[in-house]
């Protein structure tokens, strides 16, 4: 799996409610262009985050699963990426102190032609797309309103 982490001035609670918000799915992840739906009860096993991906006009319908979620603390995605496929994501949150977390993002590609790329190529893909992902994730996180 590939690795990305990043350290936020913020709590894991509030990190997680980003998480736990399927509607903002498209705000921190990149690619992810349109939210059309979230299943109600997100983000809770099986429950879907159906988006579109890629650059207009070229938009495909696609959908995140949860695998697996520990409130607070760990949320683990199959997400579908076409063209390359599908991948499976897990991210944790590590607290710091008491006003800052660790972010924590691995990767791996698992299906359709991106999982037959050698895990260097994919790391060039994957490590600055996840890096980018983690300051938008950081940017709502730590300037949102608390609900």
């Amino acid at each position: 799996m590939i690795e990305t982490c990043r350290t936020v001035s913020t709590t894991p609670e509030r990190v997680f409610a980003v998480l736990a918000d399927g509607w903002s799915y498209a705000s921190w992840v990149v690619g992810a262009a349109h939210i059309r739906d979230v299943d109600a009860g997100w983000p809770a096993v099986g429950t879907r985050v159906h988006h579109r991906v890629g650059l207009w006009p070229l938009h495909i319908n696609d959908q995140t699963v949860v695998r697996a979620v520990e409130t607070g603390k760990t949320l683990e995605l199959d997400a579908q990426m076409w063209p390359l496929g599908a991948a499976m994501i897990r991210i944790w949150l590590e607290p710091v102190s008491a006003t800052s977390t660790r972010i924590h993002m691995a990767e791996t590609l698992t299906s359709g032609i991106g999982r037959l790329l050698p895990d260097a190529v994919q790391s060039l893909l994957l490590r600055p797309r996840n890096a980018e992902a983690l300051r938008r994730l950081d940017d709502i996180a730590v300037h949102r309103e608390s609900r």
